[in-house]
């Protein structure tokens, strides 16, 4: 046994001991190669369980992290699935093994160039993804059955929560100061939307707004 299949052991089972039991979710993290998603300098780390610092100043979540928000989804693979926030494309990679379908949105055109190389390298057809505004979702897939938001808001964007379909469930850091961020699951029920503060986190802010150009076509 390799070095870092022993590190992604030690990963999967302390996360089990950590309360993550839903199969599908600790399946795809087995799965899915962390190293990829990893900035090279810190390529030693990839199995550790925690945030790392990838380009444009923003991170790739702690596994802890993105195991307990992709299981308060509750996927199946009947699930489409919209992704605000696609960084370095690790998150939508674990929730392209699951659900059906995936969506992601991404402001940082640099970033979502470098991830769309790795879903290819990983034939993720199931993964769909474009450059925009995260606040305004995406529009011409809604509804959705699940969203995920990958960035703290001040909060719940409205034009998400539109786009949520009955019986969904969205799951999103709100707080405007990093300090003081919840992780926050929203449910459609009878054209309500019902809120249930998950846990205590901390996650770069959800930037509002048109991207930036930066180059990039």
């Amino acid at each position: 046994m390799s070095h870092d299949e022993a590190r992604k052991i030690r990963l999967i089972m302390s996360l089990r001991g950590r309360g993550i039991t839903d199969r599908a979710v600790l399946g795809a993290l087995e799965r899915v190669p962390r190293e990829l998603f990893v900035d090279p300098a810190f390529l030693d780390q990839a199995w550790e369980d925690r945030a790392l610092p990838i380009a444009a100043g923003q991170t790739v979540s702690q596994p802890f992290i993105v195991a307990f928000m992709t299981q308060a989804l509750g996927l199946t693979d009947r699930t489409k699935v919209l992704e605000i926030g696609t960084g370095s494309g690790y998150q939508a990679a674990i929730l392209a093994r699951i659900a059906r379908r995936v969506y992601s949105v991404e402001r940082h055109g640099e970033l979502l160039q470098v991830a769309e190389k790795r879903f290819a390298q990983l034939k993720l057809h199931n993964l769909h993804t474009r450059h925009g505004d995260g606040w305004k979702g995406w529009a011409e897939q809604a509804p959705f059955e699940a969203i995920i938001v990958t960035a703290a808001a001040s909060e719940a964007p409205p034009a998400l929560l539109e786009q949520l379909g009955e019986g969904g469930r969205m799951v999103i850091p709100i707080g405007a100061s990093s300090d003081v961020q919840r992780l926050m699951r929203y449910r459609r029920q009878d054209g309500e939307i019902l809120e249930e503060k998950l846990l205590d986190v901390r996650f770069v802010p959800l930037v509002r707004g048109a991207p930036r150009a930066e180059g990039w076509q």
